[in-house]
């Protein structure tokens, strides 16, 4: 039975995985360096994924923890213990949690066999997180040295506002750690790590992450369609001009794309027909989705599914919102930070292209 080479909506690797060999190379320089990284890129554009590959090869424990689904300072000290139990032997740190100035509540899940942990909510929720911190300092060593990965960390300060002071206050002093920080949205971790009154001013090397290369992902998904299709070269040119190259959604076409010729249901377009398949599975979402934009933005949305202008041009304004390109911009920049629109290279593109195929379609019924 053939298998489908190409996978999307979890953490890639070999063999899903698609080139990124500059940046596997350089993110491999930083992280057995004794420097600290900050990568930044949209959703969806393969950060974990090159993060977890890395530490893969080059063969160090590491703990991951993702910021949004962390809802205060007690939880955020909670889940790093956790984290820490999963890869070290209790033996090993239990005499180090017996001088903790707050001692949390660690019990064994048995629908899991999970470590559940939790720590009571106190007056200066720093203390516990300098304890934490403090931890993985100790049981980290320079032969293995252990690498921590914060996701979406440009949320920081959403679960305290001075979080971001008091672990920069804690982790300046760590020699035997490599941290990453990852962030999807680049205004705010720039505002983090580039801006010199942020704690985190210049604290790691910072590198941005954009789409992998046309012509590199146009060979990864031909040596994958060849197997079904008649013509994978020109199946793979139309996924990637519909996808603009995008990481998350390239993977997901592709997919959809190989299962339906592979599945040998009869088809005059197994691209088109893979698209509308697509659309009609996420139809409640984008709807629903839709119901939350306001009136300004959902014409800012329209304007850029009905044309290829540059949303930032006379010419949109002149079109779309004539004498109001300030509203534009400030669109823009809501889109962006609510992950509706991307900003790359070229200029501000909506982030789904199928949501912006199904905005087109809606309009135009």
């Amino acid at each position: 039975m053939k298998k489908n080479p190409f996978k999307f909506g979890s953490i890639v690797d070999e063999p899903y995985f698609t080139n990124r060999a500059e940046e596997i190379k350089k993110v491999k320089s930083i992280l057995i360096s004794e420097n600290h990284l900050i990568l930044i890129s949209p959703r969806r554009f393969g950060k974990t994924s090159l993060i977890i590959k890395v530490i893969k090869e080059i063969a160090q424990p590491y703990i991951f923890l993702d910021l949004q689904l962390i809802t205060n300072t007690e939880d955020f000290a909670a889940q790093l213990l956790k984290r820490i139990y999963r890869i070290y032997p209790f033996e090993k740190i239990k005499q180090i949690i017996k001088n903790f100035r707050v001692i949390p509540n660690i019990s064994l899940n048995p629908m899991n066999n999970e470590v559940d942990i939790s720590f009571q909510p106190v007056s200066s929720g720093s203390v516990l997180v300098e304890d934490v911190f403090n931890l993985i300092d100790k049981i980290s060593n320079k032969k293995e040295k252990l690498i921590v990965v914060i996701d979406e960390f440009q949320e920081i300060k959403k679960i305290n506002k001075e979080l971001d002071r008091q672990l920069r206050a804690i982790i300046q002093h760590h020699k035997n750690i490599n941290y990453v920080f990852l962030g999807s949205q680049e205004s705010l971790m720039r505002d983090i790590f580039e801006k010199k009154n942020s704690p985190f001013y210049h604290f790691g090397y910072l590198l941005p992450l954009d789409k992998i290369p046309y012509q590199d992902f146009l060979t990864y998904l031909t040596a994958g369609l060849k197997v079904v299709a008649a013509n994978p070269d020109k199946t793979a040119e139309e996924i990637l001009e519909l996808t603009n190259s995008h990481p998350y959604y390239t993977q997901q076409l592709a997919f959809t794309v190989w299962e339906l010729i592979n599945s040998g249901r009869k088809s005059k377009n197994p691209f088109e027909e893979s698209v509308s398949e697509i659309i009609r599975h996420h139809d409640m979402d984008y709807e629903r989705l839709w119901n939350t934009i306001n009136k300004t933005d959902k014409k800012i949305l329209i304007g850029m599914s009905l044309s290829e202008i540059a949303p930032l041009s006379s010419e949109f304004s002149k079109k779309y919102f004539p004498g109001a390109s300030s509203t534009i911009f400030s669109g823009l920049k809501r889109l962006a930070k609510s992950g509706l629109v991307i900003k790359t290279e070229t200029g501000y593109e909506i982030d789904d292209p199928f949501f912006k195929r199904w905005i087109k379609a809606r309009r135009l019924l």
